[in-house]
């Protein structure tokens, strides 16, 4: 997906499924999108983490991912739901499809989008498709989680080959034992661009090593940015917090929780 070797997708794969098991997002979720069934949209949907449960809680849902990896575990999970499909899907350029109750851009998405496109405006992208995806009166659920305060950024501009800590390690459910870390990079900002460096290095069961460094960037979109998304798709803000203790947004928190309805 990050434009990875394949068997190194395949290891991020299995070790997102393994460790990435947390349920606090999915649990403030559900009240808000309310217990009346729904045509929900999950953009990004990964392996299934929130697509499963929001079927389980009797919702007809549907999600897209570019990762054939993590779309592959789905099945397992889903058995005996006969009101879940998922596809692969590039979120940037392909049709999200149309007459949604809800879409989700939830798991951070928004921080994470894989494209060529300039950042910001494949963020602003993603808005917009969810308001054609939606039927009037449709909501799009944000959760959006950058490591800072939305409404008083606090980054540094200093360059530094600092080696972060390993983000995972261990082995796949092929046997081959990797780790995955980052080399810190620099934050430019004017243009609210931070980049870095995601690195990779595997042991395959038949001993050979793959290493892949593979240079990586993410926009740091403010409070006010989304905002200002949100209102030109034609959007009108309804529930909005700083974190998962509803707590409003404010320069304590960081990121932004927001249901907000297509006019």
């Amino acid at each position: 997906m990050f434009n990875e070797k394949a068997v190194i997708s395949k290891w991020v794969a299995d070790m997102y499924d393994k460790n990435d098991t947390y349920t606090n997002d999915i649990e403030f979720m559900m009240p808000i999108i309310g217990n009346s069934p729904k045509r929900i949209l999950e953009v990004a949907c990964g392996s299934g983490r929130i697509l499963v449960p929001l079927a389980k809680a009797g919702h007809d849902v549907f999600g897209i991912d570019a990762d054939e990896f993590m779309l592959a575990k789905i099945a397992d999970k889903a058995k005996n739901l006969n009101n879940i499909q998922w596809k692969k899907a590039d979120a940037t350029t392909d049709d999200w499809g149309s007459e949604f109750d809800v879409v989700i851009l939830a798991g951070n998405i928004l921080f994470n989008i894989v494209s060529d496109t300039d950042y910001a405006k494949a963020q602003e992208l993603f808005i917009q498709k969810a308001a054609n995806a939606l039927k009037p009166g449709g909501y799009v659920y944000i959760d959006y989680q950058p490591p800072f305060s939305l409404t008083k950024p606090n980054l540094s501009e200093d360059s530094t080959d600092k080696v972060g800590p390993a983000v995972w390690e261990g082995n796949d459910n092929d046997g081959n034992y990797g780790k995955m870390w980052s080399i810190g990079g620099k934050y430019d900002a004017e243009t609210q661009i931070n980049t870095y460096t995601r690195c990779f290095e595997l042991t395959l069961k038949s001993g050979e090593t793959i290493v892949q460094n593979i240079p990586s960037h993410k926009h740091f979109a403010t409070l006010e940015q989304l905002h200002s998304w949100l209102n030109n798709a034609g959007f009108s803000i309804e529930q909005q917090y700083g974190n998962y203790k509803r707590d409003p947004i404010s320069d304590k928190t960081r990121g932004a929780i927001i249901f907000t309805r297509k006019i």
